[in-house]
């Protein structure tokens, strides 16, 4: 379980995985995966990042490890998604 994952690679089966099946829309926004990278290794942690990603499904959270265990042959491993969600940078901040 002490494989190293390199972000082109793991962002590659991020993107493919959500071309195949997107996440759910909520409301009015769908939530946008951006790019992945590894954030641990014992055990493998992918770290996800993209915007209204607290809008994502535990489902759809399933759905991405399966397709990660798939694609780097991960089968029997402990193996974690963590998603993080950018800040706006347009977004008024409170202290204004």
């Amino acid at each position: 379980a002490f494989r190293k994952l390199p972000t082109p690679l793991l962002t590659r089966a991020l993107l493919e995985a959500v071309e195949y099946q997107q996440p759910r829309r909520a409301g009015t926004t769908r939530p946008k995966l951006r790019y992945a990278h590894q954030g641990g290794q014992n055990p493998p942690i992918v770290v996800v990042h993209g915007t209204s990603l607290d809008h994502i499904t535990a489902s759809y959270k399933r759905y991405l490890e399966g397709r990660f265990r798939q694609t780097f042959d991960l089968l029997g491993t402990p193996l974690r998604v963590e998603l993080r969600s950018g800040k706006n940078p347009f977004a008024r901040s409170e202290a204004n």
